[in-house]
C-alpha cells in the first residue's frame, strides 16, 4: 500500500504512530532550520515537518518540492506546538523520516485554493485541477450523497432501478434531438434520449409497477446556468396509481432528501393551481420565500384620464414592504430594469406610502390622495410600503411583473438560499396554441392524460382541457414534473389528432407504444426530477455546472477536451456523411 492513512484522518490519539501519507503539495514554508510541507488529498490536509538538524539531505529534498508535486511521506505523528483549529488534523503533524516524489508537477495555471485566482473558462480548461479544490470536491460529494439517499429511499419503497437505451428513435415533440448516424444502416440515425419517457411506460405495460433510474438525458437547446446539453434525471414511473399517489410518494422523496442531506424537516408541500400561479405570480414556478403577490388594480385605476391605464387590458401592482424609502435614483433604476429588452415593459408607476399616511406617486397629476389610498387598500399596503405598477396586455404584463418581483426580492435580500419553500403546481392546461404553426402543442408531452372531468371537452373545446400534470417547484426553480399518462389507445389516438399528427405519422413515430396499449396497459403515471438542479439548490448555487464533474460551457463546448470536434474523412465516409465547410 502506498499509504497507511489519508491526510484527513490523523488525530491527537495517533501520536507516536509510524505512518505513511500520500498526496499533493498544497504549500511549503522554509523557516531556515525547519521546512513545513502541507500535503493534501480529498480527505484533508496534514502538516509535515522536515528538520535540518535531524536530516539535512531530507530537508534539502523537501525544499525542492513545488506546488502540486505528488509525494509519499513516512514519519511519526507528533503533537503540534501551534495548533490549527481550522483543519481537522490541526492538533498533529508528521515528523518526516523519508520523502519520495511520486510525480513532479508543472506550476498550475491557477491556485488550488478555496478562493482561486482562476477565471471560469481557465478552470474549465483545466477541470482536472479545478476538481482538486475543496469547494468543488464538496459539491461532488453532495451529488454522491443525494444520489445514494435517492436510491436508498426508492429501494425502501420497492422500486427497481432499470436501465433504458441511450440509442433510440428521434421524435418530433420537445427540444431538438442529438442524433447519431448509423454505420450499418445507411442514411439512418439514432437519437439520444431527451428522457426515457416511452420506455418507462412500456415497463409499466411489462408489469414492473415501480421503476426509477438516475439517468443521463440529452437536449440540443440553448444553454444557461441551469441547463446543460447532457443532464441527469431521477426518472420514475408507477402503475395502478392516480395523481394523489404520485404526489404523496415523491413529496416523500424530497422531504427525505432534505432530512438526510441537510437535516431539515421540510413541511408538507403546499399546492397551487397553474391558473392561480399565473394570476398571483405571473409564472408557473413561483418563488414563495417572499410575498409581493400580484394585485388586480383595473377597478381602482381606470377612467381617471390616465390613458396608459385606461387602454390597458391589465393593470397589476405589487407591494414591497418597507421600501418607501427608495430614493429617486433607485426608482429610476427600477424603471430602467423593466425597460430592458428581456423584460419588455414600457414604463413603471410607483406609489410611496408615507409614514404620515399620505401618498407620493409618479402619477399624482391623474390620481388624488383618495384614489391612491384605494390602490394601497387593494394591495394591502401600509405606511412605509412601496407600490409598483405595470400595465398592458395581460400575459405580457404578468411576465414583466414576475421579473420585477424577483428583482425586488433580490434587492431586498428576500431570496435567502438557506430558506426552502416547496410547492406543487397542478392542473396545467393539456394543450397550448402555437400561432406560428397554427396548431396545438402538448404543454408537457403527448402522453399526458387529460383530467377525467375534461374528457368531453377534447372534442368541443380542447384549449380548455386541464391535464393530469404536476410540477414540483422549490425556491422558484422547477425541479421536477410529471403526469398521469394516457393508457387507452383511443384517447392516445385522439391526442395525436389534436397535435396534428396524421395516422401514418403517429404510427411511424409511436406505433410501438400504441401496439403495447392493446396488450393490457395498466393505469400509470410518473415524474422526473432534475438531479443537477436538486444538487444546486441543496448546495446554494444557481449554476448546475458547479455540481457536474465535467460540464460544458455556455456554447455547449467541453473546452478541456475541445469537443465537439471535426472527425476525419474516413469516418465521414463510413457514416455516409458529407460536411459543408463553414462560410468565413
Amino acid at each position: 500500500m502506498y499509504r497507511s492513512h489519508t491526510n484527513g484522518e490523523l488525530r491527537i490519539e495517533h501520536i507516536n504512530q509510524q505512518v505513511t501519507l500520500c498526496g499533493w503539495v498544497q504549500k511549503s514554508r522554509d523557516l531556515g532550520g525547519l521546512t513545513f510541507v502541507d500535503t493534501r488529498d480529498r480527505y484533508g490536509i496534514t502538516q509535515v515537518v522536515f528538520n535540518m538538524d535531524d536530516n539535512a539531505d531530507l530537508c534539502k529534498q523537501a525544499r525542492s518540492l513545488g506546488r502540486e508535486f505528488v509525494i509519499q511521506v513516512e514519519g511519526k505523528v507528533a503533537e503540534r506546538s501551534n495548533k490549527n483549529k481550522n483543519i481537522l488534523t490541526g492538533e498533529i503533524e508528521i515528523i518526516a523520516e523519508k520523502l519520495t516524489v511520486l510525480n513532479a508537477s508543472k506550476t498550475p495555471p491557477f491556485t488550488i485554493e478555496d478562493e482561486t485566482d482562476g477565471g471560469e473558462e481557465l478552470r474549465m480548461k483545466y477541470r482536472y485541477l479545478d476538481l482538486r479544490r475543496n469547494p468543488v470536491q464538496k459539491n461532488i460529494r453532495l451529488r454522491h450523497q443525494i444520489g445514494l439517499a435517492t436510491r436508498n429511499y426508492m429501494n425502501s419503497l420497492n422500486f427497481l432501478e432499470i436501465e433504458t437505451p441511450y440509442l433510440i428513435k428521434s421524435t418530433p415533440e420537445g427540444a431538438r434531438d442529438f442524433v447519431v448516424p448509423s454505420r450499418m444502416n445507411e442514411g439512418q440515425f439514432y437519437a439520444l434520449p431527451q428522457s426515457p419517457q416511452t420506455f418507462k411506460q412500456l415497463l409499466m405495460v411489462s408489469g414492473y409497477d415501480r421503476y426509477f433510474q438516475i439517468v443521463k438525458c440529452f437536449r440540443d437547446e440553448d444553454l444557461r446556468a441551469d441547463r446543460q446539453p447532457e443532464f441527469t434525471q431521477i426518472d420514475c414511473e408507477m402503475a395502478f396509481v392516480d395523481q394523489e399517489d404520485i404526489l404523496n410518494t415523491f413529496e416523500g422523496l424530497i422531504r427525505n432528501l432534505f432530512k438526510e442531506i441537510k437535516g431539515i424537516d421540510l413541511p408538507k408541500v403546499d399546492r397551487m393551481t397553474f391558473d392561480d400561479a399565473m394570476k398571483y405570480y405571473g409564472c408557473d414556478k413561483p418563488d414563495l420565500r417572499f410575498g409581493m403577490k400580484f394585485n388586480d388594480l383595473n377597478e381602482v385605476t381606470k377612467n381617471k384620464g390616465f390613458k396608459i391605464f385606461d387602454e390597458a387590458e391589465a393593470v397589476i401592482g405589487i407591494c414591497a414592504e418597507g421600501a418607501a424609502q427608495f430614493t429617486r435614483k433607485q426608482l429610476d433604476a427600477l424603471t430602467d430594469f423593466v425597460k430592458k429588452p428581456q423584460v419588455g415593459a414600457k414604463g413603471l408607476v410607483y406609489v410611496k406610502c408615507n409614514e404620515d399616511g399620505s401618498f407620493k406617486s409618479s402619477v399624482d397629476k391623474f390620481y388624488s390622495q383618495e384614489d391612491l389610498a384605494e390602490w394601497a387598500k387593494t394591495c394591502n399596503a401600509k405606511a412605509g410600503d412601496l407600490l409598483l405598477v405595470l400595465s398592458g396586455n395581460l400575459d405580457a404584463t404578468r411576465k414583466q411583473m414576475n421579473e420585477l418581483r424577483l428583482h425586488m426580492g433580490n434587492l431586498l435580500e428576500l431570496r435567502d438560499p438557506n430558506v426552502f419553500k416547496a410547492l406543487w403546481v397542478v392542473d396545467f392546461p393539456l394543450l397550448e396554441w402555437d400561432e406560428e404553426t397554427n396548431r396545438f402543442h402538448a404543454m408537457h408531452h403527448p402522453f399526458t392524460s387529460p383530467k377525467a372531468e375534461y374528457f368531453d371537452k377534447l372534442e368541443t373545446a380542447p384549449g380548455e382541457v386541464k391535464a393530469n400534470a404536476y410540477d414540483m417547484v422549490i425556491n422558484g426553480v422547477e425541479i421536477g414534473g410529471g403526469s398521469i399518462r394516457i393508457h387507452d389507445k383511443q384517447i392516445q389516438k385522439r391526442m395525436f389528432d389534436l397535435l396534428g399528427f396524421t395516422e401514418e405519422e403517429a404510427n411511424e413515430q409511436f406505433g410501438f407504444l400504441m401496439n403495447a396499449f392493446e396488450y393490457g396497459a395498466p393505469p400509470h403515471g410518473g415524474i422526473a426530477f432534475g438531479f443537477d438542479r436538486i444538487c444546486s439548490i441543496f448546495g446554494g448555487s444557481e449554476s448546475i455546472r458547479d455540481f457536474i464533474a465535467f460540464p460544458k460551457n455556455n456554447s455547449g463546448r467541453d473546452v478541456m477536451i475541445d469537443a465537439p470536434a471535426k472527425i476525419d474523412q474516413e469516418q465521414l465516409d463510413e457514416l455516409f456523411l458529407s460536411v459543408k465547410e463553414p462560410i468565413v
